[in-house]
């Protein structure tokens, strides 16, 4: 089938290479029915998680239960741990929605990778507290500090929760099934410390409350990055599963963990081979099936099976191949970012990437322009894809579009993927009624998992949450 636009019209190519785009044209490019249909099942996949435990979408309580009102003035800080390096944070609110930081970064070691975690925070902590002269005496009341923990944790409070595994590299012993927040607590005692972690925070509800700080309209938090999470404010009394009392605000923050959609029957996003062969060969098979169309972390290699695809098939770069091809996760995201957008005249750009890049010499102006389109497909249905999360979400609550309504947003894909951001919003505008779509505004919130976590803590200490 032909996709009838002329962006996927290769000039030179043979009839067998245009067949060739035809059909992958008409497996990216996804009609808005086809969208409809993924976005009702989506929203039926969010009432599930919004019932029961167990469920595709986990929909997991943040126990985060108010909003910040942008008047907040002081200091406030965060450690950030993620799977390579730690950061700690002091915040400055400003009290008309701005924000000022510093941070100071950490290595993290092999031993405490694999022994001395906890311990190796607090040290962490201790030094950036001391080098800036704010370590608290004996006198003074404990430092409130958030905790963003980039690890499978199942939440109890807002400030404990129980390690579900290890995951990115780490394997300390003795953590799993115990609250991640007392084992850092007791490493800050025994070194002395005058700091109470005040709030557990996932970065994707940390980028909610970012944004929610600087904008009292933002109701939903999105990062859409190497994966991709949402967070947004749910009534209470939707939510069927949830047991505790019920907040004053009558409202909290669900953190969607949405990346896992379709993952259990792979029955609704548009799989083609090329999307199957990733999942199999990944590390983590039949899951994350929606993450795994729209994320950084996947659409390079999405794209590199692409390429394989057509030169094993002698249709592009005269079925040659390299080394660095042929290895999984050789062609990065980024160079699908420049190739989508690469305007001069012989695609010299692309042609970078081809030759130096990945060590494929004598590259033809048809090869390159079909690196083009690769680059433009992959692209183009992650963002129309991203926009099905943000539809349903936003049109679950009747009322809500009726006033302004912020979504902030975080992540490299948003911030660097050429026309991210218009596609996502234009596709999201076939779904929504024009006067309800105009109340909406997507803006960048940076640092959910630093940012973020200071604002949860200032909300944790200020307001009991």
């Amino acid at each position: 089938m032909s996709s009838g636009d002329s962006r996927y019209t290769i000039v030179g190519a043979t009839a067998e290479q245009q067949a060739a785009i035809d059909v992958l044209a008409g497996q990216f490019l996804l009609t808005d029915e086809r969208l409809g249909a993924i976005i009702k099942e989506f929203r039926r996949r969010m009432e599930e998680g919004l019932a029961a435990d167990g469920k595709v979408l986990k929909m997991i309580p943040s126990y985060v239960t108010r909003r910040p009102l942008g008047s907040e003035v002081g200091s406030y800080f965060a450690i950030d741990l993620g799977g390579t390096n730690l950061r700690v944070l002091r915040v400055t609110l400003d009290g008309r929605g701005g924000v000022s930081s510093e941070h100071q970064k950490f290595a993290l070691t092999e031993e405490a990778k694999n022994r001395t975690l906890f311990d190796f925070v607090a040290q962490c902590v201790d030094s950036f507290l001391d080098e800036r002269n704010l370590r608290p005496s004996g006198q003074q009341p404990p430092i409130p500090m958030g905790l963003t923990f980039s690890y499978p944790v199942q939440q109890t409070s807002i400030n404990s929760g129980t390690l579900v595994q290890w995951t990115k590299g780490l394997n300390v012993p003795g953590c799993v099934g115990r609250d991640v927040v007392r084992l850092l607590q007791d490493a800050l005692l025994r070194l002395g410390l005058r700091v109470k972690i005040v709030a557990l925070v996932n970065d994707t509800v940390g980028t909610l409350l970012s944004a929610a700080y600087s904008d009292p309209a933002a109701q939903m938090g999105i990062i859409f990055g190497t994966g991709t999470n949402a967070a947004y404010y749910e009534d209470v009394a939707n939510l069927a599963k949830w047991k505790g009392p019920n907040p004053a605000s009558g409202e909290m923050v669900l953190n969607m963990e949405w990346g896992a959609f379709d993952s259990d029957d792979f029955g609704f996003l548009p799989f083609t081979p090329h999307d199957i062969k990733l999942d199999r060969k990944s590390i983590n098979p039949r899951k994350q099936a929606y993450e795994k169309m729209i994320s950084g972390m996947y659409l390079g290699e999405i794209a590199r099976n692409i390429v394989l695809w057509l030169a094993d098939q002698r249709l592009l770069l005269d079925g040659r191949s390299s080394e660095i091809l042929n290895a999984m996760w050789s062609i990065d995201t980024a160079y699908l970012s420049s190739g989508a957008v690469d305007d001069t005249p012989d695609l010299s750009e692309i042609q970078q990437v081809i030759e130096k890049t990945l060590n494929i010499s004598g590259s033809t102006f048809v090869d390159r322009q079909i690196f083009k389109v690769i680059a433009v497909l992959v692209g183009e249905r992650a963002a129309r894809l991203s926009a099905v999360g943000v539809v349903a979400t936003l049109t679950k609550r009747p009322d809500l579009l009726s006033r302004p309504v912020t979504v902030g947003i975080d992540g490299s894909m948003y911030e660097h993927y050429p026309y991210f951001h218009d596609i996502l919003a234009e596709t999201a505008s076939h779904f929504i009624p024009e006067a309800q779509f105009k109340n909406i505004k997507f803006t960048l919130a940076k640092d959910g998992s630093g940012v973020g976590a200071a604002i949860t803590a200032m909300l944790a200490a200020t307001y009991d949450a």
